[in-house]
């Protein structure tokens, strides 16, 4: 599973996101989840930098990514998936 943290008034977030759905498609085994900080607080209260992804396996969160590169996005959704 791969959670994206991000929020409206986050530019970057905003580009990143459709490509985070498309994505979605390409690795149809991991689960896909998007949370706003602003709207979830209680649940990305450690978020520091948007986007945020963590990956998780098994329960467990195994790796984690800053930003919004879109080939480092792939390539992370590919090593986990």
């Amino acid at each position: 599973a791969v959670i994206n943290y991000g929020a409206s008034w986050c530019g970057v977030c905003s580009q990143i996101l459709p490509v985070f759905s498309q994505l979605s498609n390409k690795f149809p085994k991991l689960s896909f989840v998007y949370a706003d900080i602003d709207e979830c607080p209680e649940t990305t209260q450690h978020i520091r930098y948007t986007p945020t992804f963590h990956f998780y396996r098994d329960g467990e969160r195994v790796d984690e990514m800053f930003g919004a590169g879109e080939d480092r996005l792939h390539d992370r959704l590919w090593l986990h998936s």
